[in-house]
């Protein structure tokens, strides 16, 4: 397949044009999009490149073009809508959606475009604007690997690491995990030290005390999830039913006091569940059973 040299960039945003413009740095002959045509003017203006004055004309002769966008209505809107791109880019050419878009759409766009020879490749990205900046993003990579491969010169302009994921749509999936995992955490920290603000300990102390006890060695990717949840060693000398204790003592630390705790009292239901569906006496990373059971998936 033919080197990547003309792209089109839609998008030309806070996050587009921080991106964008290491692309233009990197010698690729780049076109630039943007509902908002000043935005493209001060690009141009500031790092060079070019602009298109439509969707056809930024995607007419591109080998690949990039949309950094909202979502992935928009997203399917510039590429198969009335005036959308399918019908101008050529065969051999690839989308390179880097939005954080729903997986399934993604893979729904694939299909569409695989008759007519365009590949998609979904390439989200994590940092934000400070990393987009610097060109430290790290990139989530997925869909065919022909297209992956072709498109991987382009993307390590715009990021330090490229994690490739498989078939189309992957890498959308686990960007929305790992914002998830993200959210789930902080709103899991704030309730905590919400509960111990209102017990009586200080915010800056519990901040500074909790990083080694649940940061490093200690989280739980690292001590438990990848050493026994997925080698099935579930052996970490702790039993499902002590966690489980553990965790009414905060919860009921938390209604002693009047603090609102839902993740806490959420979080010690599902135990209690697992406790009793299968055994306080189990390691407690046996509760990914819990999971496993109702998803039908083996976490391995």
């Amino acid at each position: 397949m033919s080197e990547i040299r003309r792209v089109g960039f839609i998008g030309i945003g806070n996050m587009g044009s921080a991106m964008a413009a290491h692309v233009v740095k990197a010698g690729f002959d780049l076109t630039v999009y943007d509902l908002n045509p000043e935005a493209c003017e001060k690009f141009v203006a500031r790092y060079g490149g070019n602009i298109a004055s439509s969707l056809e004309e930024m995607a007419s002769g591109a080998d690949a073009v990039i949309t950094m966008l909202p979502n992935d209505k928009i997203v399917n809107a510039v590429i198969l809508g009335e005036h959308g791109i399918a019908s101008t880019l050529a065969r051999g050419s690839v989308v390179i959606d880097m939005s954080t878009c729903d997986p399934v759409a993604t893979q729904s766009l694939a299909a569409a475009l695989q008759p007519r020879g365009i590949a998609v490749v979904d390439a989200p990205v994590m940092g934000g604007v400070v990393f987009a900046r610097d060109a430290t993003l790290d990139i989530m990579v997925a869909g065919d690997a022909a297209a992956v491969a072709r498109v991987t010169p382009l993307l390590k302009t715009m990021g330090r690491s490229l994690i490739e994921c498989g078939a189309a749509g992957n890498a959308h999936a686990l960007k929305a995990l790992g914002n998830y995992i993200n959210a789930c955490a902080m709103i899991n920290v704030i309730e905590a030290m919400g509960i111990g603000k209102k017990f009586g300990l200080d915010a800056t102390f519990m901040a500074e005390a909790l990083l080694p006890m649940i940061n490093g060695r200690q989280h739980p990717l690292e001590k438990k999830v990848i050493p026994q949840i997925l080698t099935r060693k579930f052996s970490t000398g702790m039993a499902m039913g002590f966690i489980t204790k553990d965790l009414k003592i905060a919860v009921d630390t938390a209604h002693a006091i009047g603090a609102h705790a839902p993740l806490a009292e959420k979080t010690h239901a599902l135990w209690a569940e697992a406790v009793e569906k299968f055994g306080g006496q189990l390691d407690q990373t046996e509760v990914v059973k819990l999971w496993e059971q109702v998803n039908g998936v083996i976490m391995a």
